[in-house]
């Protein structure tokens, strides 16, 4: 009995919580990846017929589409001028510029060879137009001030390919759905930024900059080539149709030119992508060994973007002050490595040792220094001195206000009132413990021989309360 026991299966309640685990794992995760792929699938809702013919639509730059591109770039242009970030997005977003260059991704990604050449034509039209139209306006001689616009736009960045191609995604995604998301495209215009270099270039043209036209056509080139490469991309995930030729040996050839221009288009964006990685590397490590320079007390002055040449692995510092000894400069030197500018040479240029020299600005900045505080102090003291006169004047005023022209007062009485022997005058103040007042008391002498001097007197008061201009008055007889 005890043998067919051990024999007998026993059921463990661990398997059983280990398979309902496991499956609840399995199910969490399928759920998962079916959320994510509903967050992320791009197939759905997808237009393609729609897409091609609305990208073909706007291939084309004549007629109205070109006198549209030629007011938005002078626009723009305006906009560089006066370095007015809103006019320039505002030219941008006008813009048939992405017409052409979307027509050159769809046709590589469809193999229709006749959508590329009228791609590349129209391009080439558009490129055109947008360098004279701004050739033209910068030629005038008030338009050719350096903005900080226009200088923003003479040389690209590695964050420029990384824009081009995250809008040209963006772009190439929001016009391929049914219902179009007129605000991603609006906002791929502006991000992409096709325009500005266009006018820059004119700048550099009208200007005899080459440089400029040279960096600002590379920054253009650069966008163009990946936004044209974003469609490509997304074009063949979408497996939009191919276009199909009777002819096979005509459509193999088409396909393997539109392979080899996708091939050459693809490795050169991956080159000029290289390029520029390495060159903002290069500036980023010069910049970092700059200011380890100036952590270690050392005056560096004319810092500009040409003295890092990534071209000839040069880096110019121009130091004034101390003198930097040859062992130091060797040191500075040897550390390059750690900062990843191998191969790099380094150029301090400095003047003569001019201690001397600053000393003597030193002393005489402190005797500037000490004037200035004399100067302050005096300043201060005609300052108080301006006060108290003032005060002292407004004193008098008050006082002058207060008294009245008793000369010319009684030359005038004598005149009217010929019976008035004497007249004498002065300023009672009076008080009731509740209000004050000050009366003006006149004290007259009439001659024996004028009768009624009860009423003369009485008309004297009147005269001079009005003569005076107030009440507070009183004649009196002596």
């Amino acid at each position: 009995m005890d043998n067919i026991d051990k024999d007998l299966p026993i059921d463990n309640p661990n398997n059983h919580n280990n398979e309902d685990s496991s499956r609840d794992l399995q199910a969490i995760w399928s759920s998962i990846k079916k959320f994510l792929y509903e967050l992320l699938n791009i197939k759905h809702d997808t237009d393609k017929k729609g897409t091609i013919e609305d990208i073909k639509g706007n291939i084309s730059m004549k007629g109205h589409t070109a006198w549209v591109l030629v007011f938005s770039i002078l626009i723009a242009s305006i906009g560089l001028n006066v370095s007015s970030t809103a006019v320039v997005i505002g030219a941008m977003l006008i813009s048939p510029l992405m017409g052409p260059i979307l027509g050159i991704g769809l046709s590589i990604g469809i193999n229709d060879i006749d959508t590329l050449k009228r791609s590349l034509i129209n391009l080439a039209v558009m490129v055109g137009l947008s360098l004279a139209t701004s050739f033209s306006f910068f030629l005038i001689p008030l338009f050719r001030a350096e903005t900080p616009e226009l200088l923003a736009r003479t040389a690209p960045d590695v964050r420029d390919v990384f824009i081009a191609i995250a809008g040209g995604l963006a772009l190439i995604v929001a016009i391929s759905r049914r219902s179009k998301q007129t605000n991603t495209i609006a906002g791929v215009a502006i991000a992409t930024a096709l325009m500005p270099p266009l006018c820059t270039a004119g700048y550099g043209l009208a200007t005899m900059n080459l440089s400029y036209f040279a960096g600002a056509m590379f920054l253009f080139t650069i966008n163009t080539i990946f936004i044209a490469l974003a469609a490509f991309v997304i074009v063949k995930f979408l497996d939009f149709p191919v276009v199909k030729y009777l002819n096979s040996v005509k459509r193999k050839r088409i396909a393997q030119t539109a392979s080899t221009i996708a091939i050459i288009v693809f490795a050169g964006s991956i080159y000029m992508f290289f390029n520029l990685f390495k060159q903002n590397q290069f500036k980023q490590s010069a910049d970092k060994l700059i200011k380890d320079l100036k952590s270690h007390g050392i005056s560096i002055i004319d810092e500009n973007d040409e003295n890092i040449d990534y071209k000839n692995k040069t880096i110019t510092i121009f130091i004034y002050g101390n003198k930097l000894s040859n062992n130091d400069i060797n040191n500075w030197k040897n550390k390059l490595p750690s900062f990843g500018l191998e191969e790099t040479n380094l150029i301090i240029k400095q003047g003569v040792d001019d201690s001397d020299l600053r000393h003597e600005v030193k002393s005489l900045s402190e005797l500037y220094a000490r004037n200035q505080e004399i100067i302050s102090s005096r300043d201060e003291s005609i300052k108080q001195k301006e006060e108290k006169i003032k005060l002292l004047e407004n004193e008098i005023s008050k006082y002058l206000k207060s008294e009245i022209p008793f000369i010319q007062i009684s030359d005038e009485a004598r005149v009217i009132y010929n019976g008035l022997s004497e007249i004498s005058y002065a300023k009672t103040i009076s008080t009731n413990f509740k209000t004050t007042d000050t009366i003006l008391n006149f004290n007259t002498k009439w001659y024996d021989s004028v009768p009624n001097t009860v009423f003369q007197q009485k008309q004297l008061e009147n005269w001079l309360k009005i003569r005076l201009n107030t009440k507070k008055l009183k004649v009196t007889k002596n």
